[in-house]
């Protein structure tokens, strides 16, 4: 069944979606029953949770949304008790959707080179030949996820999963998600665009965008380029929400001076990333965080 708002539920079909408050302050915000994401991901924010947690705490009524989601390790961190989570990747909003519906793996998963592959094959064929929104294809996601190189999410031309297989000394997999069907049971998830992501004013926005120079990652990602005129329409989109906003992204001169102007505050910090293709290599780069109404 297809909802034409975008809005994912257990009974619809996925469309083809800080220091800075106070440099005194020590106090860190830490719900007790904060989750870890289900999902390995580049990039993701897990380590910016006790930071956000501050910019959170006084905030704990509002509605925090993520355009771009990812694993959702910021929502996942804050256990709001309302959440919207947007992205624009359908085989990941299909995943977190099966989370919400309550998610239990029963299809074979092994850290096998071979398997891998014929695993794969499975997974593409069923995204090419409309099983997206199925329960295999969520539970393929999750296998494929945990045992490719470096947790990469990537797409060819022709919209096959191409990421290769991992080398790890060992993977263990998870079955059961019953403890993420209670985290998502009252949250909003939606699939697409972040201009089309169903804002309120007094919602609470954290956006993670493809950071600036990545264009290329995000192609494979997405299927489509997030160029300069994209980060320049995020920018004003953020700028214009009534309510807080936070976002990250790389701290690019171009990007630091258009926040800048639009009259957010920036914070920046080193990041350590992976850096070459054996993913065991790595550097800090800086990012930028910047915040806007709180």
């Amino acid at each position: 069944m297809h909802d034409p708002s975008g809005v994912l539920t257990c009974y619809s079909v996925a469309p083809s979606l800080v220091s800075m408050i106070s440099s005194q302050s020590s106090f860190h915000f830490t719900t007790s029953t904060a989750l870890d994401p289900s999902l390995k991901w580049a990039s993701g924010k897990r380590w910016l949770v006790p930071e956000f947690s501050e910019l959170w705490s006084k905030h704990q009524h509002r509605r925090l949304v993520e355009p771009f989601c990812g694993a959702a390790a910021i929502t996942l961190g804050m256990r709001p008790d309302k959440a919207l989570l947007n992205d624009i990747n359908p085989h990941l909003m299909n995943f977190h959707r099966w989370l919400q519906c309550g998610l239990t793996i029963d299809i074979p998963m092994e850290y096998d080179e071979a398997f891998y592959y014929r695993s794969r094959d499975r997974f593409n064929q069923l995204a090419n030949n409309g099983g997206v929104s199925s329960k295999e294809a969520a539970s393929l996601f999750y296998y494929l996820n945990h045992t490719c190189f470096n947790g990469l999410c990537r797409f060819n031309r022709n919209g096959r999963f191409n990421v290769p297989f991992g080398k790890y000394k060992g993977v263990s997999y998870q079955r059961e998600f019953a403890e993420y069907q209670q985290a998502y049971a009252n949250w909003t998830l939606s699939a697409g665009d972040f201009l089309e992501t169903a804002v309120e004013p007094d919602d609470f926005i954290y956006a993670d965008p493809p950071y600036d120079g990545s264009k290329s990652a995000f192609v494979g990602y997405a299927g489509i380029p997030f160029d300069w005129q994209d980060q320049v329409a995020l920018a004003r989109w953020l700028a214009q929400h009534p309510g807080p906003v936070v976002t990250s992204n790389a701290a690019t001169e171009r990007i630091t001076a258009l926040y800048r102007e639009l009259g957010f505050t920036l914070t920046t910090r080193e990041v350590a990333r992976a850096i070459n293709s054996k993913g065991d290599g790595r550097d800090a780069v800086s990012e930028m965080l910047a915040i806007r109404n709180l």
